[in-house]
């Protein structure tokens, strides 16, 4: 890409990938990480994991799959605005929630519950670590390693957390968490993408299921702003215009002012290569009124939309069952097939997690019925 700044990833540059390859014909090293990640298994899958919704309560609600596109449309327009890679950044968004469990959140907690309660030593549960360990080791697609073999720049991406105690075993890749240094501008840029997309969204969603009102998010001063914007310029729109253009505005704002912000922290800091970025502060940032208003919206969500007494049952009846289909493969692993099957308590409870978090809602909602109920067939 010609118009790359020279704080951005290049992927003729790149770290490089954990086993060998001849580099790729007619695309770049990035694009090649981007479609390896769009043909995987992981990523069909995530069409049927919850986003807040589970699977079955609307077609319309977002699922793991449709986040993970706006993230990366999100993105890329950042990428472009920035003069970092765009490939890159999709690669990045498009992989983070790879290591997602089904139920969303809900099923996340209880797995890890699970794996320190029942299993410790094996290290707990953390989808973010999970979605580096299936593009580094579960996805079985190529003859030569397990896998994607992504190169480095595009893994750093996708590990936005790490505690010091696993980062010490990911070797290169965790180092940054030791050193207490910075991912890529790329990667800053996936992160925040996701953030205004699961923020944005998850209003559309729940004002479409009708667990928030528009009335609510009028205590908001961003969701107040772009409201009144839209009013005054078409006084008499439907309520589902009205939603779709306050949260079409809300987007714009917020990438403009991470864009600006960003801009006026790279000018601050004058980072000349990635290197420099990785040593620098983050510099992906959105302006400090915009970071409090933000925040507001996303203690909103999680007080009215996530804490919702319906959004709660659901969330009991996932973890309840996480919880069952764990317990039962672990006291009886026979249960599972042989590719799940380990002689190592730990490394069973490792593979039954890996299983877990595989899983899509409906399966595992067959999955359960199926060792529980008589007439399940």
């Amino acid at each position: 890409m010609s118009t790359l700044a020279p704080y951005a990833c290049n992927p003729d540059q790149t770290r490089g990938r954990r086993h060998a390859e001849a580099p790729p014909t007619g695309r770049s090293q990035f694009q090649r990480d981007r479609d390896r990640i769009i043909h995987c298994n992981a990523f069909r899958l995530l069409e049927y994991k919850t986003q807040v919704f589970i699977n079955h309560e609307g077609d319309l609600f977002r699922t793991r799959l449709t986040h993970s596109i706006e993230v990366a449309q999100i993105a890329r327009t950042l990428a472009r605005n920035l003069g970092l890679h765009e490939d890159l950044t999709e690669a990045i968004s498009l992989a983070h929630d790879l290591g997602h469990t089904p139920f969303g959140h809900a099923g996340q907690d209880e797995l890890n519950a699970c794996m320190r309660e029942l299993a410790p030593g094996a290290g707990g549960f953390e989808h973010n670590l999970q979605s580096l360990r299936v593009v580094d080791e579960l996805e079985e697609r190529y003859a030569a390693f397990n896998g994607l073999n992504l190169c480095f720049e595009t893994r750093e991406g996708i590990l936005k957390h790490c505690s010091i105690k696993h980062a010490r075993l990911l070797g290169d890749i965790g180092q940054r968490f030791v050193a207490r240094a910075q991912p890529s501008l790329e990667a800053q840029i996936a992160n925040l993408a996701d953030e205004i997309a699961y923020n944005n969204h998850d209003i559309d969603d729940g004002i479409r299921s009708g667990l928030i009102s528009i009335d609510q998010l009028l205590g908001l001063e961003i969701f107040a702003t772009h409201h009144a914007q839209v009013k005054n310029k078409y006084p008499d729109i439907e309520k589902r215009r009205l939603v779709a253009e306050i949260i079409r505005a809300m987007i714009n704002t917020l990438v403009v002012d991470l864009t600006e912000t960003t801009l006026a922290n790279i000018r601050k800091h004058q980072p000349d290569s990635v290197d420099a970025v990785r040593q620098a502060p983050p510099l992906a940032a959105f302006s400090d009124s915009m970071r409090r208003q933000a925040d507001a919206l996303k203690s909103f969500l999680m007080e009215n939309l996530y804490r919702h007494n319906r959004v709660m049952r659901m969330s009991v009846k996932a973890r309840n069952i996480v919880r069952e289909l764990f317990v039962a493969f672990q006291n009886e692993p026979r249960l599972l097939t042989s590719e799940y099957r380990r002689t190592e308590p730990l490394d069973q409870a490792r593979a039954i997690a890996d299983y877990i978090a595989g899983m899509t809602d409906r399966y595992a909602i067959r999955e359960h019925r199926q060792l529980f109920t008589m007439d399940a067939g």
